[in-house]
């Protein structure tokens, strides 16, 4: 798999994890018999910040791949052009 796969991988990670802190606390208060904003947000607190900091930290790492395959290949192309300017 390339930079550019594995950037999107943990890009899609990433989601999934931040998705996972959501749908766990709905699924935490889901025997609740009324909601509102204070209960859901007790519900978020009670799930902790472990997948958001999980989810923060795959998504720069993604960004980083996509940045570093980017990279490469901009440097490959200007390296190729100074090959034909050189052979002409």
């Amino acid at each position: 798999m390339n930079k550019r796969g594995v950037g999107v991988a943990f890009i899609a990670i990433s989601a999934l994890l931040i998705s996972s802190k959501y749908i766990s606390a709905a699924i935490f208060g889901s025997g609740v018999a009324s909601w509102d904003k204070s209960l859901y947000d007790a519900m978020l607190s009670y799930v902790g910040n472990t997948l958001s900091t999980f989810s923060v930290v795959t998504f720069v790492v993604g960004v980083g791949y996509i940045v570093w395959a980017e990279r490469e290949n901009w440097k490959g192309q200007e390296s190729e052009r100074n090959d034909k300017e050189v052979n002409s």
